[in-house]
């Protein structure tokens, strides 16, 4: 009777951590918000629209730029759009490389990973679930030589 009541007890719990983990799931929502706010954010970029950038950013957003042996560059989210807002489209980018691929790498609550690539870059962004949706936090990038 005594194996009999720990062994109810141990399915008991490992029922009750089975189904916490399917209601932390990710959604489907969450992964098609997510490559939707990537995606703005680099077609922002590419066509040059400030304010459509300005809505994919975190307020405590921070990019860091990696390229080759230069000094590591970091960018705020006020830079990243006042530089959109002077410069506009960016002309060293023909039509045909801007492209990009975007991966949902995780999820994990109110937290994500992405991966964008680019013909030129990489970017490892993290994002951050608000009351307004889905923000980037953050960005690593890793630029090619061109």
């Amino acid at each position: 009777m005594k194996h009999f009541a720990i062994a109810l007890g141990l399915s008991l719990l490992l029922c009750n951590f089975s189904a916490r983990a399917q209601e932390n799931k990710p959604s489907a929502d969450d992964s098609t918000a997510i490559r939707t706010t990537v995606r703005d954010y680099i077609e922002a970029y590419y066509t040059g629209d400030a304010p459509r950038m300005q809505q994919t950013l975190h307020p405590h957003y921070l990019k860091h730029m990696i390229h080759g042996d230069a000094d590591m560059r970091e960018r705020t989210a006020a830079q990243m759009v006042g530089e959109l807002r002077k410069n506009g489209v960016p002309t060293n980018i023909p039509a045909a490389d801007r492209t990009e691929q975007v991966t949902v790498l995780d999820i994990s609550g109110e937290i994500a990973e992405a991966k964008l690539v680019t013909p030129h870059w990489v970017d490892y962004m993290t994002l951050s679930k608000t009351e307004a949706g889905w923000k980037i936090l953050s960005v690593v990038q890793r630029m090619e030589n061109w």
